[in-house]
């Protein structure tokens, strides 16, 4: 599925600002990074700036591949996931972040993903988004195909370098971009307890908007709550600019605006509503910090100038029992304790059932049909619900919530799930109601068995908090007279499915240590997030198998000629390599590992380094102890290479580079050995030089000795088939790497070849220096004449 790194940046409490750099390095195909930044209760504004070796056309992205495209993903709470929803690329917004600048309205629905540019400025202020932990992901394509095994994938890689800021206020009375608006708390000092209504004012005090501003609020909610309602009692205008008509009171508008998470506007809100004559009424509010934002309009809408409003805020909270639910308390609501599986090996994994006598324990399920509420809301509305509240540590947010029905019937049952409060038909975080009403289309909601009589999906890496689960069903008086017998069952795995028995689950830590992810690394013929996408037949892997394994059998050729012409060294290379490389490919596709992959994959990819460039020194005519010394050093060279980083595709153009300086080394030393055996006296070194006639032969006695060297049609035969292998090493994908790396086999070892049955063995390689010898030989007898012997002048 995915391998990721998940990097954690958090803030000290008393921290005004925070930069962060951040240089990761490169993003290989089939990878992401995660980027995630915890913000404060007081944190003004967040700056991720990002600059990246990314060049994407824009006028291109509608038609580019969006399974190579990279991107960048945010979500609130836990990493994001872009490949869960494999039917279609939900939440990707193929148009380029305008103004460098994520937008307000698409990060409030967290699953948007966006084409990653050269550079992203991305600012977001506590006006656009709560704080929290945010993730960043930044991916490198996505879909199933990422997955299919080790076989190395040589797609395109992006690096990236940024900076993370987090600046914040001072104090908490204050909030905004820029820390200039004051924010009162509301606590309930004067507080008054009737039937679960909680009614809390300002202890008599009045609040003023003075001239066109706004007043701020904030009210935190501790615990699950049905209702809140807010109004405005004693509205009236400030006593020094009182109307001569008292009753143009009637002509202010208070409006309020209410947000969770982050500060309200007219412009940003979740809930708004005049309350001068009505209460604004918030249903089912999710747990955690609410901004409320009184501003004062008058009839004609417009925003009252020069005139100050005062008035006294009440706020009531309904609350049920811990067992009850609902507007008249009338529900059921079960609070499920977590009870750990017993294995070391899946930390985290747990299972949930209600506190009750009605199941036991020892099983993960539990029976619905008792704890199903009985009351309908109304005479006309003959439906209830039934609520189970779990809480999800913030160590297991890199799992995934689990939810089952199973039944002996036809299963009537919806279930609604939302984070921090209790679902309702119009507020929820995901549902399931029948096999075409549900939230497929999320990418962290993944429907599987789905039929009249069972029903199974899970929530990917859910958030750590309190999550609550609703039942709505008919009420037994309504409801048929069947007896069935549903089982439900609620629990936290690491990976969805077991990774569909075609994987093994895979947990790594984020860089705080404080929280868990999981993933699924598949195996060979199936990919996807869950490892449930088939890649490859069955019958199609072992076509793939015997290709890329029965392909290294092309070694026999330049092997074989180097035992003939007695290449002992080049004879073992070669072997060794083509067996090496059989050994790690079938290890590779699942047949058997001789060794561990890792060093199998060094083996190969050194053996093959050591094959390229003794066939380049073997080319050269030079004695075994200077090729020795030059495979020596090849052998070093060639082993840090293959240790670190194999799979790159520089090393083809290194390795080539060293074979080619090898040979270029060989014939330096051959020319040196030939000029050591002449005699030259200064004499003659002089005399040479002014004889063109004697340089213009020896240069076309050493042109006439390469060309003899080798059989040329053989060298260009070895070019092309060393072309057909970079061609091949350049396809590879994941899709066609079976048969491009089958190619290149063939052709690497063709080549080795056709290269070493070129080299002429015999007495035309000597020619260069009888010659010379011959010429050398002459000059010195002419001149032998004029020299005294035995005291005597011939």
């Amino acid at each position: 599925m995915l391998f990721p790194t998940i990097l954690s940046l958090s803030q000290a409490l008393l921290m005004v600002e925070l930069c962060s750099d951040l240089t990761i390095g490169a993003i290989l195909e089939g990878k992401f990074v995660a980027v995630a930044v915890e913000l404060p209760t007081w944190f003004s504004s967040l700056t991720i700036s990002l600059e990246s070796d990314v060049d994407l056309d824009k006028s291109r992205l509608m038609m580019a591949d969006k399974t190579s495209l990279p991107m960048i993903c945010a979500r609130e709470g836990s990493p994001p996931l872009p490949d869960t929803y494999n039917t279609s690329f939900t939440g990707l917004v193929l148009d380029p972040i305008l103004n460098w600048s994520l937008a307000i309205e698409d990060l409030q629905f967290s699953e948007k993903c966006y084409p990653m540019q050269k550079n992203i400025l991305i600012k977001l202020t506590n006006e656009q988004i709560s704080p929290g932990v945010w993730y960043f992901g930044l991916f490198n394509g996505i879909g199933s195909s990422r997955t299919q095994s080790k076989m190395i994938n040589r797609g395109s890689g992006y690096s990236f370098s940024g900076n993370v800021s987090v600046e914040g206020c001072l104090s908490s009375s204050f909030s905004g971009q820029f820390c200039n608006k004051t924010v009162d708390h509301l606590s309930c000092i004067n507080q008054k307890s009737i039937q679960g209504t909680i009614t809390c004012t300002n202890d008599g005090e009045r609040s003023c908007i003075y001239q066109n501003k706004s007043k701020l609020y904030s009210l935190e909610l501790l615990g699950i709550t049905e209702e809140i309602t807010i109004s405005a009692t004693n509205v009236t205008f400030n006593q020094t600019q009182l109307l001569n008509d008292s009753n143009n009171d009637s002509n202010i508008i208070l409006m309020c605006y209410a947000r969770h998470g982050s500060i309200s506007s007219p412009s940003t809100h979740d809930y708004s509503g005049n309350i001068t004559n009505s209460p604004l009424i918030i249903r089912s509010p999710k747990v955690g910090r609410w901004y409320i934002t009184i501003t004062s309009l008058n009839t004609s809408n417009e925003i009252m100038g020069g005139m100050n409003v005062c008035y006294s805020l009440e706020w009531k909270l309904l609350r049920c029992p811990m067992d009850k639910a609902g507007l008249n308390c009338t529900w059921e609501r079960y609070t499920l304790q977590t009870i750990m599986r017993k294995n070391p090996s899946l930390p985290f994994e747990s299972y949930y059932l209600p506190t009750s006598d009605k199941v036991s324990s020892n099983s993960a399920n539990f029976l619905l049909e008792p704890h199903l509420s009985n009351l309908s809301l109304g005479q006309s509305q003959h439906f209830a619900w039934t609520y189970f509240v779990v809480d999800i540590p913030s160590g297991a947010s890199g799992g995934s919530i689990h939810i089952r029905l199973n039944s002996d019937e036809k299963i009537n049952y919806e279930i609604y799930a939302s984070f921090g409060g209790l679902p309702s038909d119009d507020k929820w975080d995901y549902f399931y109601a029948n096999s075409t009403r549900n939230s497929n289309g999320s990418m962290f909601f993944k429907l599987y068995d789905s039929d009249e009589k069972a029903i199974s999906f899970y929530i990917v890496y859910v958030r750590g908090g309190t999550w609550s689960f609703g039942v709505k069903h008919l009420t037994p008086v309504n409801a048929t007279q069947s007896q069935s017998h549903t089982i439900m069952s609620i629990s936290i795995e690491r990976c969805p499915r077991r990774c569909s028995s075609h994987g093994t689950c895979q947990n790594i830590v984020d860089m705080s240590g404080l929280s868990l992810y999981s993933y699924c690394w598949c195996d060979r013929t199936h990919g996807g997030f869950d490892c449930s996408v088939e890649i490859v037949s069955h019958q199609g892997h072992i076509w793939q198998s015997v290709s890329l394994v029965a392909s290294n059998a092309a070694f026999v050729f330049p092997a074989y000629w180097a035992l003939r012409q007695k290449a002992f060294a080049e004879w073992v290379i070669y072997t060794s390599s083509g067996i090496s490389s059989g050994l790690y490919h079938a290890c590779d596709v699942g047949t058997w590992c001789a060794l561990s992959f890792r060093v199998l994959q060094f083996m190969d990819f050194w053996l093959s380094f050591m094959a390229v460039v003794s066939t380049f020194v073997y080319l050269t005519d030079i004695d075994e102890g200077s090729k020795r010394t030059i495979h020596a050093v090849v052998a070093i060279l060639t082993a840090l290479m293959a240790e670190n980083g194999p799979t790159r595709s520089s090393n083809i153009v290194l390795v080539i580079a060293i074979g080619a300086t090898g040979l270029l080394i060989g014939f330096f030393i051959e020319v040196l050995m030939h000029f050591r055996r002449f005699s030259f006296s200064v004499e003659l070194l002089l005399n040479m030089l002014h004889r063109w006639q004697t340089i213009k032969e020896w240069c076309h006695n050493l042109l006439k000795t390469i060309l003899k060297r080798f059989r040329w049609c053989f060298v260009v035969a070895g070019f092309v088939a060393v072309a057909v292998a970079a061609i091949s090493w350049s396809l590879e994908s994941t899709d066609s790497y079976w048969f491009w790396h089958s190619m290149w086999h063939v052709s690497i070892y063709t080549s080795s070849f056709l290269f070493i049955f070129s080299k002429v063995n015999g007495a035309a390689n000597r020619e260069l220096p009888n010659a010379n010898y011959e010429l050398t030989r002459q000059d010195s007898l002419s001149r032998s004449q004029h020299q005294p012997q035995n005291g005597r002048v011939s």
